[in-house]
């Protein structure tokens, strides 16, 4: 990593072109996964005749999977008869925090959305904004910047009777979240050189750069971010950053209280930030350290089977 070409050197030295548009952006995946059944529902108990243990194994898979799917479908009609917008945009880099927790908002909801991917260079997908940060959402043509201003506007829209309270449990937790937890992944995704490509080989992968952008971001900016994440360790007064996430982890799920998510029996914006920002991470080596580690993992994929599919707009 210490050797870099003469086109990454010279990205380097332009810190303005790639490094700070690159700094927020995170390694994103979504990729499913599922846990072994013995692990997701706390066992099962043991019977002689195999197939007959694969049978009740089965019956319990799909009837908390049909349930799941039920509720998601409730969930989704309420929503579209409180708020049904004609058309929503959301710009972004498929690797910043903020921009997931938009969309873990948006995909809970069942809100169809579309996605325009925001060059971190050029930003030439939003010349037409006087805001040049991502995420933007445009809600029929009504722009909103912020990723917690977003969620808080169309929640109120979703929900005009409700009233939120700045002391209350759940805007304690969506305030750790940008205060505290966000801080955590840059430090972790780009803690050494082989998780920093790591993590820049998705994002160059996924995000929007030409053939060449590609090939310098991925190593020029891999090094920028792993002294970036140098400094922000320092900034934010991190020691041991992997002990740093799994102890936010942990302070997560203490929080739970044995609740299912922090709203109760379904989860609520704190929840859905949480989730949001940890997408990023969650199948990069951080993320998978982060759940051998700690207690989140059934927290985690319950929220993945509660958010269920994205409900973006292919085009």
């Amino acid at each position: 990593m210490r050797r870099v070409t003469g086109l990454a050197a010279r990205t380097i030295s332009s810190s303005a072109a790639i490094n700070p548009r690159l700094s927020q952006t995170m390694a994103i995946t979504t990729i499913s996964s599922s846990e072994p059944i013995s692990r997701r529902f706390g066992g099962l108990p043991e019977i002689s005749t195999p197939s007959f243990a694969g049978g009740v194994a089965g019956i319990v898979f799909f009837s908390a999977a049909a349930a799941s799917s039920l509720g998601q479908e409730v969930h989704a009609k309420e929503m579209a008869q409180k708020f049904n917008p004609k058309e929503v945009v959301l710009y972004q880099y498929e690797a910043c925090p903020f921009c997931n927790k938009v969309k873990a908002f948006l995909d809970y909801n069942k809100i169809p959305y579309k996605i325009v991917e925001v060059n971190p260079i050029s930003k030439k997908e939003i010349k037409w904004s006087d805001y040049k940060k991502v995420p933007i959402l445009t809600v029929d043509g009504e722009q909103m910047v912020d990723s917690s201003v977003i969620i808080d506007s169309l929640f109120q829209k979703m929900h005009p009777e409700i009233s939120k309270s700045e002391e209350d449990e759940e805007t304690k937790w969506r305030k750790w979240v940008d205060n505290h937890l966000v801080h955590l992944l840059s430090p972790n995704i780009y803690r050494n050189t082989s998780e920093a490509l790591e993590s820049f080989d998705y994002i160059t992968t996924h995000g929007n750069f030409s053939f060449t952008e590609r090939l310098v971001a991925k190593y020029a900016g891999a090094t920028a971010m792993y002294f970036v994440s140098k400094k922000l360790k320092k900034k934010y007064n991190i020691t041991d950053e992997r002990a740093a996430l799994y102890d936010a982890a942990e302070t997560w799920v203490d929080a739970l209280k044995e609740r299912p998510y922090l709203g109760g029996s379904k989860p609520n914006l704190a929840d859905l930030a949480v989730f949001g920002v940890l997408r990023p991470i969650r199948y990069l080596r951080s993320g998978k350290d982060m759940v051998d580690n700690t207690r989140i993992g059934e927290w985690y994929s319950r929220m993945e089977n509660t958010v269920g599919e994205p409900s973006r707009i292919k085009e």
